[in-house]
């Protein structure tokens, strides 16, 4: 059966080796014009803010998902209610709804922008939807912690909130580290539906960018910016999720 399938896959791609138009699409997707004549704007202003972008969310998403796991985990019911309510909401709304609503329906309805303009605005949203996926992240993990490691804490006198904080929480979070690190590669492809909002010149991002050069530049008429893009994006993504195959293979030789 395996043999099969290796043999199908390589039938398809001589096939395609034969039949593809080598000059066309080297000249729409590999242009050599639009990487010498396009690097330094796609790494030093696209590759810079997303990453940025990206760290900044996850970091404010991670807080917000600490906040809401413990109102979660409370023994105090309208705090268990209210926590509920935000996760299942967030995590129910695509990320593009919840960014133009910040971005553009809280500024029109309320006459607010939030801090930092238009990238605060989509940043905010951004944490949003990441608090809520990580807090049932961080919930999963916390009951993955035997019991009997917080009866023990309990029994030699910390009282609860010690025990979550010292105890609890820290092998939490190393349970949870391959998870969050993926969540983190998808907050880096999420940065992308920041261009709904408009963004400045000195603020936009991967996808951004190559949108514009698209239509302007040495590549414009071309998807070579597009490419371009898209291989900056694996050298960022490939090694976050090589890296966490390790750290789950890792885990489970340790278990």
């Amino acid at each position: 059966m395996t043999l099969s399938l290796y043999a199908v896959f390589l039938a398809i791609v001589i096939a395609f080796a034969l039949v593809a138009d080598w000059g066309a699409i080297k000249h729409n997707f590999f242009l050599t014009e639009g990487f010498t004549g396009n690097w330094r704007d796609m790494v030093f202003v696209g590759v810079k803010n997303t990453i940025l972008y990206t760290i900044v969310a996850f970091v404010g998403g991670f807080v917000l998902a600490v906040i809401l796991v413990l109102m979660k985990l409370a023994p105090i019911a309208p705090f268990r209610w209210l926590a509920i309510a935000y996760i299942e909401l967030f995590r129910g709304l695509p990320a593009l709804v919840v960014i133009i609503f910040m971005g553009l329906g809280v500024p029109i309805a309320f006459g607010w922008r939030p801090p930092g303009g238009t990238v605060g605005a989509g940043l905010i949203a951004l944490m949003m939807v990441a608090g809520a996926y990580m807090a049932e992240t961080l919930r999963a993990g916390i009951e993955a912690v035997p019991k009997g490691q917080n009866e023990a804490a309990r029994s030699l006198g910390m009282n609860a909130r010690w025990t979550m904080a010292s105890i609890v929480m820290p092998q939490a979070l190393r349970i949870v580290i391959p998870p969050l690190t993926n969540e983190l590669v998808i907050l880096l492809k999420d940065t992308s539906l920041l261009f709904v909002i408009g963004l400045a010149a000195n603020e936009k991002e991967l996808t951004t960018l190559a949108r514009d050069f698209m239509s302007s530049g040495p590549s414009a008429g071309t998807a070579t910016s597009l490419m371009f893009a898209a291989l900056l994006y694996l050298a960022i993504t490939l090694p976050l999720t090589r890296l966490v195959a390790w750290m789950e293979s890792k885990q489970k030789r340790s278990r």
